[in-house]
């Protein structure tokens, strides 16, 4: 047996838990993201500012027989890879309402209620500073959290704060992130095509009879939800929207129960055993036939193991991590400090609406919120944490970026009114991320 694990540790190393992965990915994906934008920032303000903007604005046309779709590079970034990330988000979030943090009442009303309040309140400061005209359609961008740059800062201060906070703050960005794909549905949508619903509504209820009929293969899921991505583009509702409503569809169950894998493993070990020495007497893989089986059963049983959701969710998660998202920044989060003045900017509406909301409107939403939630016995403190800890986390969701970047393209059809709400999310994002990390620090030390 000892033999076993020195052989068996150096070759896969630690086993890492779904959430311990899921905190090293978002860590890593929140350094990808804040280079990209600082190189965003930096190519926008250079000579090839100008010429970047053209290119992004290039038309890139897709010809299917006599149909053909006519989008921009910027608008294949926004409307097209960004469906990926809202697959992404929507697959978390199923999965965290069925087996994770929101899965039981108890554990879900604290950072609900906190999620809640951090919508709320940003919204209500930025609507009362921008009570009507075009810049109110803004309200719903300081009502975002972003989960890579918040979770990445906390995590770097794990040594500081009960693990428990990192849970909480993971649960609160997913259930602002649910709140946040409601809003874009419901508010930010053009003329509404009936047509296009209508279809987009019978592709759906085919998603669902292939998940009830037992349907795992992902190939017909991709290839309708193609078709839903296509209908909803025609139909006014954003069609970012199809990878939320996509993911819900995607079978959770796995084809194998964990005893039956379990019973599966017990019989290609004893396979493998039945064989003398078969272990140690292959130096070759083509030399030892039983060896390969095993393996390729052993393949087949991990993979039947997994549900479809797990397997998609393993798979994409990279890409949207590491490309996606970095590419919608890069594409997004470009200001053009030449063209704007920084302290008359900073005066305008807008942007103070969204420094003001992100700012301060969530760290008094989602603080008054959980005080009342706590004091009402709706919720409890995380296990390990006290007040200022999580005075910490209100700052610091006060990171709003990829989600927040998302809405300000959706809401204004002013270019100026864009860059404006830009830097007010590019200031606001700095403000609480400095603000929460500092805090962070100060609070004493977790004991125990």
């Amino acid at each position: 047996m000892g033999q076993d694990k020195y052989v068996l540790e150096p070759l896969f190393g630690k086993i890492l838990s779904p959430f311990e992965r899921f905190l090293q990915r978002t860590t890593a994906g929140g350094i990808v993201l804040m280079g990209t934008t600082v190189l965003a920032l930096v190519l926008a303000n250079s000579t090839w500012g100008e010429s970047l903007r053209h290119v992004w604005e290039l038309p890139a046309r897709i010809t299917i027989g006599s149909r053909h779709l006519d989008l921009t590079l910027h608008q294949w970034v926004n409307e097209g890879l960004m469906t990926l990330f809202f697959l992404l988000v929507g697959l978390e979030l199923k999965r965290e309402i069925l087996v994770g943090e929101l899965s039981s009442l108890r554990d879900a009303s604290l950072p609900v209620v906190a999620a809640l309040g951090g919508m709320l309140v940003p919204a209500l400061i930025y609507h009362l500073i921008n009570p009507e005209g075009p810049q109110a359609r803004g309200w719903g961008i300081p009502m975002a959290t972003d989960i890579a740059f918040s979770i990445g800062i906390l995590v770097l201060l794990a040594w500081r704060i009960p693990r428990s906070l990192i849970v909480f703050l993971t649960a609160l960005a997913i259930a602002d992130d649910l709140g946040a794909v409601l809003v874009i549905a419901l508010f930010y949508t053009q003329d509404l095509s009936f047509q296009a619903l209508g279809i987009a509504a019978g592709i759906l209820a085919f998603l669902v009879l292939l998940n009830r009929g037992g349907i795992r293969h992902p190939l017909p899921y991709g290839v309708l939800g193609l078709m839903l991505w296509g209908a909803l583009l025609h139909s006014g509702i954003h069609a970012t929207i199809t990878g939320v409503l996509l993911a819900f569809t995607i079978p959770a169950r796995p084809a194998f129960t964990t005893l039956k894998f379990e019973r599966r493993m017990v019989e290609l070990q004893q396979t493998l055993r039945s064989e003398a020495g078969a272990p140690r007497a292959c130096e070759h893989p083509l030399k030892c036939p039983v060896m390969a089986t095993v393996a390729e059963n052993l393949e087949k049983a991990a993979r039947a193991v997994q549900s479809p959701q797990q397997h998609m969710e393993h798979t994409l998660s990279p890409w949207v991590t590491f490309l996606v998202v970095p590419v919608f920044a890069l594409s997004n989060a470009g200001v053009d400090f030449s063209s704007i003045h920084l302290g008359e900017s900073l005066r305008q509406p807008v942007t103070l609406g969204v420094i003001l909301g992100l700012v301060f409107g969530k760290f008094t939403g989602i603080t008054a919120f959980c005080w009342i939630a706590e004091r009402l016995g709706i919720g409890r403190l995380p296990q390990g944490a006290r007040w200022p800890h999580l005075l910490g986390v209100a700052w610091l969701a006060g990171i709003g970026f990829t989600m927040s970047l998302f809405i300000d393209q959706l809401a204004f059809k002013d270019q100026i009114l864009v860059e404006q709400a830009k830097l007010g999310i590019l200031i606001a994002s700095a403000i609480s991320g400095i603000v929460g990390f500092i805090w962070l620090v100060i609070v004493p030390r977790r004991q125990g």
